[in-house]
Order: structure tokens, then sequence, then C-alpha cells
């Protein structure tokens, strides 16, 4: 009678902690615990089982920390003492030698060749395999009857717990991974352009599997908004669209990666992709074809441009509504200038020496502005997006720079070089405005080539491309 109430008072004691918090982590390590302190083993080692891999796969232990592990043990139920125990749904107990037994199972970073008897059960819910346990001992040891059924009671009732934990975990999971997601969607329909909405895509990803780093690289090994620091370990999942891989998400840990924070990766990479074709499409039709073809009547095209400009922070009003008139004005000077010879090919000496001229103006600067222009001459469709980018390039550097303005237009190699410079000290590389996103944009997507803002003596915008 007075085992039989220890045993009952073991029982409740260990249910009541078992069943204080939804924590999956908190309820295996307090299983682990209390189960040994019960049967007062040396030991006591908790697996769950994976329904998708069909393994149990060790998640607690006393006794033997698992921190220190290297790999997670994993058997398949049936393999190894513990196993067994799964498999035939029974305690298994071998008071002595246990690791002689033919069932036994090595795990090189576990050394449970040191215990010498060894109690099983499995942990059933409803009947349906939810992992097992094992209590050790250093030295041999009988299990009496009702510490056997002890051990078993213990488990099934802790099983529910267990079940009851998992679903916390994957609803907090999928609260973080809704939360994630909805970040990026919300940058993306916010954003007309594509650098905002890679910049969001990292750091939400960072934020979502505490990363030390991560970057997206493009499929033309582009690296976009790289983040953070690199790490012990690195996960590259893929970005695909429509079947191709179309660049990579890239994040960096100083501890291993869950499979659920994979997983979060799996479906921020998704949406990656997404919003990387998105942003290409909008840049490709609102920002170059709609201005090729009808810039002039495109309203919504301004709307979008003024709504972007609107959301720029620290920012002076009235600075803004300049910058915003000139991006128009010159949006209208381009459409106007190739409207006549769209289909052919166009003088980009003249072009720029116009838009040199209506910036200058437009400005009211009184800086000298010199111009070395060779005669290059160009498609209309890519002209209009070097019409752009010299726009933006040009008013940038009246507005920022220092000095005189250099203006170069050239070949070099098979390549066209297009270059404004200053003798201002440019940007510090933190931010990345609204023009600069337009010419990043224009550059990769229209012209196929390579921007670089260097500072050495002054201020150089460089932009080469194929002739």
């Amino acid at each position: 009678m007075e085992a039989t109430e220890r045993h009952l008072r073991l029982l409740t004691e260990t249910i009541a902690a078992v069943n204080s918090t939804l924590d999956l982590e908190e309820v295996l390590h307090l299983v682990a615990t209390k189960v040994a302190h019960a049967l007062e083993a040396d030991a006591c080692f908790v697996y769950l089982y994976d329904e998708r891999s069909d393994e149990l796969v060790l998640r607690a232990t006393h006794g033997t920390p698992i921190d220190a592990m290297t790999r997670r043990p994993r058997m398949r139920p049936g393999e190894g003492i513990t196993g067994s125990a799964a498999a035939e749904r029974a305690p298994v107990m071998l008071p002595a030698k246990a690791h002689l037994d033919p069932r036994f199972k090595e795990f090189p970073n576990l050394r449970e060749e040191q215990y010498e008897s060894i109690l099983a059960v499995p942990i059933l819910a409803r009947e349906k395999l939810a992992g097992a346990l094992n209590v050790r001992t250093l030295r041999p040891r009988e299990f009496r009857p009702e510490e056997i059924e002890l051990l078993q009671a213990i488990a099934d009732q802790v099983a529910q717990s267990i079940v009851h934990a998992q679903l916390y975990a994957q609803a907090q999971r999928r609260v973080a991974e809704l939360e994630a997601l909805a970040k990026i969607s919300e940058a993306v329909s916010e954003s007309l352009y594509l650098e905002e909405s890679l910049e969001a895509i990292v750091k939400t990803t960072m934020d979502a599997v505490q990363a030390t780093g991560a970057a997206l690289v493009l499929e033309d090994g582009r690296i976009a908004w790289p983040e953070g620091r690199a790490g012990a370990y690195a996960v590259r999942t893929p970005l695909r669209w429509k079947r191709r891989q179309i660049g990579e998400l890239v994040a960096d840990k100083d501890a291993p990666f869950t499979d659920d924070e994979r997983a979060l990766l799996e479906a921020i990479a998704h949406h990656a992709a997404v919003a990387l074709e998105h942003g290409r499409a909008v840049m490709r039709g609102v920002l170059a074809q709609e201005i090729h073809h009808r810039v002039k009547n495109n309203l919504q095209t301004v709307a979008s441009l003024l709504r972007l400009q609107a959301r720029a922070e620290d920012v002076d009003p009235r600075e803004a509504l300049e910058h915003s008139v000139n991006r128009i004005l010159a949006i209208a000077a381009v459409h106007e200038a190739l409207t006549e010879q769209r289909e052919e090919d166009v003088e980009l000496a003249e072009l720029i020496d116009r838009l040199r001229a209506m910036l200058v103006q437009g400005l009211g600067s009184d800086r000298e502005v010199a111009a070395r222009l060779e005669q290059v001459s160009l498609a209309g469709n890519r002209a209009t997006a070097l019409a752009l980018v010299f726009s933006e390039l040009l008013q940038n550097a009246l507005e920022h720079g220092e000095g005189a303005v250099q203006i170069e237009l050239s070949r070099r190699d098979g390549d066209i070089v297009l270059a404004i410079a200053d003798e201002g000290p440019g940007p510090d590389g933190s931010h990345v405005g609204t023009g600069l996103s337009i010419v990043r944009a224009l550059v990769g997507d229209e012209l196929h080539g390579t921007f670089e803002l260097r500072s050495d003596g002054g201020t150089r915008a460089e932009v080469v491309f194929p002739a």
C-alpha cells in the first residue's frame, strides 16, 4: 500500500509538472527529469516520433547533455531497444549488460554502453505512436513490475501533453511564418521598385530565423542586399519561378538550422521569387515599356512616382516636389525625342545634350557642366532606358555633387560607357534613394549592363552595357 501511494504521488507530481507549460522543449525536459527522479534512475532519454521520416528522434535527456551532441540520434521503430518498445507497443526491460543485447543500437556521441540496465516504454496518444522513453542505471537493476507500470502510466499520461505542446509549437511557428510572409507581401505591394522589395525580404529573413546574416543571390551571380555577417552554418534555398531557378536565398547562423527554420526559409524563398519577378515586371512594364510608348498620357505612372517620393523619409517637402517635377519633365522629354523614330536608331550624343540643357536650366544650376560625347547610336527602346538613367544621374550630380561636372559617352571593348563625375565626396552608401533604385533597375533589366558608383578624389557614376 505504501509503495502504491508513493507511485501514485510520483505520477501525480510528474503529470502536474508536465502540464504546467505548453513549450515543447520545456515539456520534454521536464519529462526526462521527473521520470529519472521518480524511478531513481541515472539517466532518461525521451524520443519523439517523426511521422514524415518514420523515425524516433532524441529530443531530451537527463544524465547526458544533449547540447554536447554533434547530431541528434535517430532510429526507426524496431531499431534498438527503445525502438523495439515503440514498435511492439510494450515495455522492454533488461536488468544488466544491456549493451550486449542484439537489439542494442550504438550512437558514438551518446555513450549508452556505460549503463547496465534499461527500461524502455512507448509513448502512445490514443493508440498512435507519439514517441518512446527509457530510463538507464549505471549498475545492474531489475525493475519491479510496479515500476514498469509506473513508467508506462507516466508515458501514457504525458502523451497528450506532448501532443498539445507539439500543436502549440506548430501554431507558434505558423504565426511566425505568417508574420514574416505578411511583412514581405506588404513591402512588395507598397514598393514600386525591386531594390526596396529585396531589402525587405533580406531583413525579414534575418528576423524570422534569428540569422547572423542573409542575402539574395540573383541568377546572374549578383548579390542583392547582403546584411549582417557570415555564420558557422549556412543554408542556400533556391528561388524558383515557373520551374526555373532565378536565384538563391542565403541565410547564416552560428548554430545549426532546425527543420522548422528550413521550412520557413523555403516559404520565404517562394514569396521572394514571386516578389523578384513582380518587381522585374513592374520595372519593365512601368518604367520602360509604358514610358517608351505613352508616358506623356500615362497619369498612373506619374501618380506612382509621386507616391513613391511621398513615402521617402527625411526629405524636405519642397525638395521632394522639385524632384518629382524634374523627373516628370525628363520622362516627357524622352518621350517627345523618341516618339517619331521609336523603332529607329537614336544618336545618343544629341539626345544626351538635349537632356543636359533641360536639366541644367530646370534646376537653375550655375555649375560648370562639360561633355565629351562620342557618336554612338542605339535602338529606340534601349535609348529610352539610357536617357532615363542619364537624367537621374545628372540630376543627382547637380543637386548633391560639388565642383565641375564631367559627362562622358564612349565605346570601350565593344561596350558603351556612360559616366558622370563631379568633385564631391558622394553618398556614404547607407541609403539608396528613389533615383538610384530606378537607375539600377533599368541598367540591369533593360540595358543588361552594370552600374558602379565610386568615390576617389571625387564621385564617378559609371554605366557599362553591351553595344
